[in-house]
């Protein structure tokens, strides 16, 4: 209790109860209006929260509180500095730039003078999302799109992991947040962990998140078999002096660069307990094909990769793609029969097979991926044997978190919920009108529009983005709806009838620049309003890139100018400065 006494007495402004219940310190009675207890992790699973039977994890801990009274924490953040181009044209170098400012947002409440001096601290925590951890090696992946789309490869890929572990460097080195101060509660990952629904990808996640040695190859442990030591102009041969496409747009000969990339990583593991949301890329073979062919599997394991494809069939197939015409991949499949001459021999890897709903499950629940908790990092027994990857969890004593699944698993990448998922947030919600509510998914609310039903659920209806934000807006107590997917920094205001309204939060990747994760805070400003402060984060690798640096440091910095110079890359996934830093005014409920 010594812990949890030093921050309420040394730091007025940090909601004493908040930090009680993120200290595991407290447990309400029952009867109050709660359907979880501060140590409640609540699966899904169609019982009544608080039920027998219901899952149970801890609840999400900060770290030990300074001696020293709380202030704004900003280094390392895009407040402080943010990466920016120090060359003009061709192939540009990063290096330091200047911080995004904070905008203040009053399109769903009026901010009244003098807040600052009377907010208190709900809770705060941090955001990443669409790691893409990828294992660029797959024989799966459709790497030749590029023929009909530069941005359908990108040159960084093979940097992802290490990107990945400086992320989680960056965030164990914040010592309180951005605007209060406050010890952070956790991180929330919001899906597209991983990039083609491997075996191999999802092992690389785990150890990331909670800690472990990752060598990211598969296939020959000795050396990469690839499109990047294929010969082909089409990609970046950076090993080769071969006058290649990306070389002559500027990009680099680096010598090693391969042998780097699939050498053995140390990722630290977060410092601060964990919980996870699914993405499509997360549940679906390639984020977009349905489970169940075993041709595709057969590939994904086998012998035999293709690396070039015709610009016109390039074209097609992602056509079919981008509108969810093959969702069961039948057509892929005929393609790459159709192409079996023209493919490569690989290494067989019996790592990349496609992991299914209970795989993903079972590996968060595994005891050797723990890190610091919680059990499962959200997720439950409850779920696995439901079949569910939804979850309710506590935040702090006025606060919980919801985490949807929002990936259709008939196929296609846009996302929707099922009618007994839209039932159980209703009532979630309901059951817990008592408590502020932050949302987490994986898809926006423009992205879920794939409403066809579910093979395993033929008579069970898909809703939209528009029927979710119009339940969430039934609801006084939704504070934020905090998602991904679309790679870019939006956010949105959402009102509803009866004065009710929420932010939707949409955070940019950390595969395509400006790879980013986002800090989160939420304040009670003792005025009738609520703030929540979004802060944007880089990772902890340095701006400034060496090219003879090949060490884990300096790939994960050439890893973030690779990405700010990828071809066909969109340059305003950053979003308008009202998307970045903010403070977004609501009116409590």
């Amino acid at each position: 209790m010594s812990r949890t006494r030093s921050v309420t007495a040394s730091v007025p402004g940090v909601h004493r109860r908040s930090v009680l219940a993120a200290a595991g310190a407290v447990s309400l009675a029952t009867g109050v209006g709660y359907a979880l207890r501060p140590t409640d992790s609540q699966a899904a699973t169609g019982r009544r929260a608080g039920a027998e039977g219901s899952g149970q994890a801890p609840v999400a801990s900060s770290r030990k509180a300074p001696a020293a009274p709380l202030a704004p924490y900003t280094k390392g953040t895009t407040v402080a500095g943010v990466a920016a181009p120090r060359t003009a044209s061709g192939y540009r170098r990063l290096g330091e730039g200047p911080g995004w400012q904070r905008v203040v947002r009053g399109e769903l409440a009026a901010p009244k003078s003098g807040r600052a001096a009377r907010r208190t601290a709900l809770a705060a925590f941090v955001q990443f999302t669409d790691l893409h951890l990828t294992d660029v090696q797959h024989p799966l992946r459709l790497e030749y799109l590029r023929s009909a789309d530069p941005h359908a490869w990108r040159p960084h890929e093979a940097l992802t992991v290490p990107g990945a572990v400086s992320l989680v460097e960056r965030v164990n080195a914040l010592r309180g947040a951005p605007v209060t101060g406050s010890p952070l509660h956790f991180v929330m990952t919001t899906g597209d962990n991983t990039d083609n629904n491997a075996h191999s990808e999802l092992e690389w996640f785990m150890k990331i998140m909670s800690g472990g040695r990752i060598t990211p190859n598969s296939g020959d442990p000795r050396h990469y078999e690839g499109v990047q030591n294929s010969g082909l102009k089409l990609y970046w041969q950076a090993d080769s002096a071969t006058r290649d496409a990306d070389k002559q747009l500027g990009f680099p000969h680096l010598p090693g660069f391969l042998a780097a990339a699939i050498r053995e990583v140390r990722s630290p593991g977060l410092n601060l307990p964990w919980y996870s949301t699914v993405g499509n890329h997360d549940a679906l073979p390639l984020g977009c094909y349905a489970h169940g062919d075993s041709h595709l599997t057969e590939y994904a394991i086998g012998g035999r990769k293709l690396m070039n494809l015709p610009a016109a069939q390039a074209k097609k197939l992602q056509d079919a793609v981008k509108n969810g015409t093959d969702p069961r991949g039948a057509d892929f499949r005929d393609l790459l029969e159709s192409h079996r001459r023209d493919m490569r021999a690989v290494t067989p890897d019996e790592k990349r097979a496609p992991y299914t709903r209970a795989d993903y499950l079972k590996a968060h629940l595994d005891p050797a991926h723990a890190g610091l908790g919680p059990a499962g990092h959200g997720y439950s027994s409850a779920n696995l044997d439901a079949g569910t990857q939804y979850y309710s969890f506590r935040i702090a004593d006025d606060v919980i978190g919801i985490s949807l699944d929002t990936t259709d698993p008939g196929g296609h990448y846009e996302g929707s919920v099922g009618t007994a998922q839209l039932k159980w947030l209703d009532r979630t919600l309901r059951e817990n009108k008592d408590a502020y509510v932050v949302v987490f998914s994986h898809h926006t609310s423009k992205t879920m529009t794939n409403t066809r039903p579910v093979p395993a659920r033929p008579g069970e209806r898909r809703h939209n983005g528009a029927e979710l934000v119009a339940l969430l807006g039934g609801h006084s107590n939704v504070l934020a709806w905090v998602n991904g997917h679309i790679h870019k920094n939006v956010v949105t205001p959402h009102s509803a009838s009866g004065g009710h309204s929420f932010w939707e939060i949409s955070t940019a990747s950390h595969v395509d620049h400006p790879q980013l994760a986002r800090v989160v805070e939420l304040v009670d400003n003792k005025d009738g309003t609520l703030s929540l402060f979004t802060t944007l984060v880089e990772s902890a690798a340095p701006h400034r890139t060496d090219f003879a640096d090949l060490s884990q440091t300096g790939l994960a910095a050439l890893y973030r100018e690779l990405a700010f110079n990828a071809p066909g890359a969109n340059k305003a996934l950053a979003g308008d400065p009202e998307d970045r830093n903010t403070e977004l005014v609501l009116r409590k409920g």
